[in-house]
C-alpha cells in the first residue's frame, strides 16, 4: 500500500509539473500573438489559458475576454473572426467595416507579424531565463581563484579556503582551470595533492582533494540516474564494490555493463552512504566527427569537485548574449537531431512524447526549482522552433501560406488550405501518436 501511495504522489507530482510548465510556455506563446495582433491593428477577442468550459474571466477596455479554462493543457487566443481557436480556416464573417481588425483580412505583413510573435516570444523566455541564471550564478572569472569549498564524504582532505589563487598542483605549475584538469588527467589518483595556494599575500603548501572527485553535477532527466533518484552534489564512492578515484572512471563501469544493472554506492551531504542500483540505457550521442555513436549511459555529469572557481557578476547585455545562444544551441540541437532521425543515422525512438516529457518536467521539478525553471527554459526554445515547423496547423505553416501569397500576389484557395490543413493536422496527430507509443514501448 504504502508503495502505491507513493506512486500515486510521483505520478500526481509528474502530472502537476507538467501542466505549470506548459501553461507557463502556452501562455507565453498566445501573449506573443496577441501583443503584436493588438499592435498591428488585429482586435483579440479571447485570451484563454487552458481549454473546455470557462471558471473564470474578465474583459479588458479593449474588449478582449480574458479566462481561465477547465482543462489546462495548453490555451489560445482567438482573433476577431476566427472559426477556431487555432485560426484555422476562413473564418466566420464580420461587418465589413472591421474587416480590418480580423486577422484574415488584416494586411499581409500583420498577419506574419502576428503568427511569427508565438514562436518568438518563446525564445524571448528562453532567452530571458538564461540571462537570469547568468546573472544569479555568475560566470568563471578565468582566474585560478577558489570561489567556494564543497563538503566531501567524510576523509576527504581539503585545506583550502575561498580567496586562495591556486598556483600550482603536487609541483607543476597552472595558469588557467583548463591546465589544472589536463594536468590531473596525466597524475595519478590519490587521496589528497599538495595545492600551492597565494593567500593573503603569502604562498603555501595545503593539503587539498583531487580536483576531478566522482562527484554528481547534474542528472539528465528520464535518465537512469534521474529514475534511480540520484541528485547533483552525490559523490559516487563505488560501481559494483569497485572504488571510483575519479568522475571518468565510471564510464568504464558502465560501457562494461553493456545494459546489465551497475550498483553504485553513493555519499549524500547530510545522510551519509546511499546503495543504488540502476540499468544504463543505450543512447545516440554527437560524436567528435559530426556524426553519433551508440553510448551505454546513465544520464550523469561531472566537472565540479569540491573546489568551486571564483564568479564574476555578468551584465545584462552579456547574459542576454549568453541566453541567446543557448537558445541557439537548442534550436540547433533540435534541427540535428530531427535530420539525424530522418536520415536515419539515429533511432526513431529519440522522439518522445508527451509522457517522456512530462516525466522529465517531474524530475526537474523534483530537482529544485532552479532546475525547473531552467527546464521550462529549455521546453519553451524547444516548442518555438517546433511551432516554426512547416506544418499546416501549426505557425510555420500559416507563415508558409503567407509566404506564398507574398511571392504569388493572392492567398491559396479555400479548398487547398482546407485539404493542407486536414493534412497538417493527420501529420502533427501521427507524431503525437508515435512520440507516444516511443514512450510505451522504447527503452
Amino acid at each position: 500500500m504504502s508503495d502505491l501511495i507513493l506512486q500515486f504522489g510521483g505520478t500526481l507530482w509528474t502530472l502537476v509539473s507538467f501542466i505549470v510548465a506548459l501553461s507557463v510556455i502556452v501562455t507565453v506563446h498566445e501573449l506573443g500573438h496577441l501583443m503584436v495582433g493588438r499592435w498591428s491593428g488585429i482586435r483579440a477577442e479571447v485570451f484563454s489559458v487552458g481549454f473546455g468550459p470557462r471558471l473564470a474571466a474578465m474583459r479588458d477596455r479593449q474588449g478582449t475576454v480574458w479566462q481561465v479554462a477547465a482543462i489546462p493543457l495548453g490555451g489560445y487566443v482567438r482573433f476577431l473572426g476566427d472559426a477556431n481557436a487555432a485560426s484555422a480556416g476562413p473564418g466566420r464573417a464580420v461587418d465589413p467595416a472591421r474587416a480590418r481588425q480580423t486577422l484574415h483580412g488584416a494586411p499581409l505583413w500583420a498577419r506574419f507579424a502576428t503568427l511569427l510573435a508565438g514562436p518568438v516570444a518563446n525564445f524571448i523566455l528562453a532567452i530571458l531565463v538564461f540571462a537570469g541564471f547568468a546573472m544569479v550564478q555568475g560566470l568563471p572569472t578565468g582566474d585560478l581563484t577558489v570561489g567556494r569549498v564543497i563538503e566531501g564524504p567524510p576523509g576527504t582532505v581539503n585545506n583550502l579556503q575561498p580567496g586562495d589563487q591556486v598556483l600550482a598542483l603536487d609541483g607543476q605549475p597552472v595558469a588557467t582551470w583548463r591546465d589544472l584538469a589536463e594536468l590531473t588527467a596525466t597524475l595519478p589518483p590519490a587521496a589528497s595533492h599538495d595545492w600551492r595556494v597565494r593567500r593573503n599575500g603569502e604562498e603555501l603548501t595545503v593539503a587539498g582533494p583531487d580536483p576531478m572527485p566522482p562527484r554528481i553535477s547534474g542528472i539528465a532527466p528520464r535518465s537512469a540516474a534521474a529514475e534511480a533518484g540520484l541528485r547533483g552534489g552525490d559523490v559516487i564512492l563505488r560501481a559494483n564494490d569497485q572504488p571510483l578515484a575519479r568522475f571518468g572512471d565510471l564510464r568504464a563501469h558502465v560501457e562494461a555493463a553493456a545494459g546489465d544493472p551497475v550498483a553504485l554506492t553513493v555519499w549524500r551531504p547530510g545522510m551519509g552512504e546511499l546503495d543504488v542500483t540502476l540499468r544504463p540505457k543505450e543512447q545516440d550521442m554527437p560524436s567528435a566527427d559530426g556524426g553519433f555513436e551508440r553510448r551505454w549511459l546513465i544520464g550523469v555529469t561531472g566537472g565540479e569537485g569540491y573546489v568551486i572557481p571564483e564568479t564574476r557578476r555578468a551584465g545584462p547585455i552579456e547574459a542576454l548574449w549568453l541566453g541567446a545562444g543557448q537558445t541557439w544551441s537548442i534550436i540547433i540541437s533540435s534541427l540535428t537531431g530531427m535530420w539525424a532521425m530522418i536520415s536515419g543515422q539515429i533511432g526513431s525512438c529519440n522522439l518522445g512524447g508527451a509522457i517522456s516529457i512530462a516525466e522529465s518536467t517531474g524530475q526537474a521539478a523534483s530537482a529544485g526549482g532552479a532546475n525547473f525553471l531552467w527546464w521550462i527554459a529549455v521546453l519553451s526554445a524547444a516548442i518555438g522552433f517546433l511551432n516554426l515547423l512547416p506544418i499546416p496547423v501549426l505557425d510555420g505553416g500559416h507563415l508558409m501560406f503567407y509566404t506564398y501569397e507574398a511571392v504569388t500576389g493572392r492567398p491559396p484557395s479555400d479548398r487547398v488550405l482546407s485539404l493542407l490543413t486536414s493534412l497538417g493536422m493527420a501529420a502533427v496527430i501521427g507524431l503525437m501518436i508515435f512520440g507516444l507509443t516511443n514512450d510505451l514501448f522504447c527503452p
